[in-house]
């Protein structure tokens, strides 16, 4: 067991940083969104881009668009998985949320198993081929004067997917190790899981609490 809590360590560690260090490109989002509005309400700047596009064929606002789109895509697909490991997406888990924390590991292995990991698994697939394509048929933007080289931005799917995938990897062996580990690897990958219910945090505690007195009252 304590492979596999390595194991799922490392990935969260991975996972964890890319969607966290990917959240900066917040920061460049916010301002391209502000120059490219501003600058298409000026005279001045309209007209000088304006002439830069009859001059160059490229279009500065239509590039600044592209571009936000790029960064929007890079943003949500490499934080599916971080947002995975902080259990920060959305759950409709009415009757989950009412049951003690063993069954709720169990449900969501078998969420993992026969749902979560084959779906990525077939995304990952999927989102190469169409990169792989894109790549060979030089596939550019919509627009003329846009952003070329358009698999670029396309792999993006391709790596969140992945990132993804280092996440459920990481979530499923912990939950491997707290349903069929020792007292020590349980608590290490209860530390690590985020995807327990919070409503039973004092019925978990009382367990707990219970099952070592009996252990000591049994030496």
């Amino acid at each position: 067991m304590g492979a596999l809590l390595s194991v799922a360590g490392l990935l969260d560690g991975i996972a964890r940083w890319i969607g966290k260090t990917i959240g900066w490109i917040m920061i460049p989002l916010i301002l391209v969104i502000i120059f490219d509005v501003i600058t298409r309400k000026i005279d001045f700047t309209r007209l000088l881009f304006a002439e830069y596009t009859a001059a160059s064929g490229y279009s500065v606002s239509t590039i600044l668009q592209d571009l936000q789109w790029h960064f929007h895509a890079a943003l949500l697909m490499l934080t599916f998985g971080f947002g995975y490991l902080a259990n920060a997406h959305v759950r409709v888990d009415v009757f989950r949320e009412l049951l003690s924390r063993r069954p709720q590991a169990w449900i969501e292995i078998c969420g993992l198993i026969f749902f979560g990991f084959p779906f990525v698994v077939l995304m990952i697939f999927y989102a190469y081929q169409m990169t792989e394509l894109s790549f060979h048929q030089g596939e550019g933007s919509e627009s003329m004067t846009g952003i070329g080289q358009r698999w670029f931005i396309k792999s993006f799917m391709l790596w969140g997917f992945i990132v993804t995938m280092m996440a459920i990897l990481a979530t499923l062996f912990r939950l491997i190790a707290y349903l069929f580990g020792d007292q020590d690897a349980q608590d290490e990958a209860q530390e690590g899981l985020e995807i327990f219910a919070d409503a039973n945090d004092e019925l978990e505690e009382a367990r707990r609490l219970a099952e070592e007195a009996l252990k000591r009252g049994g030496d």
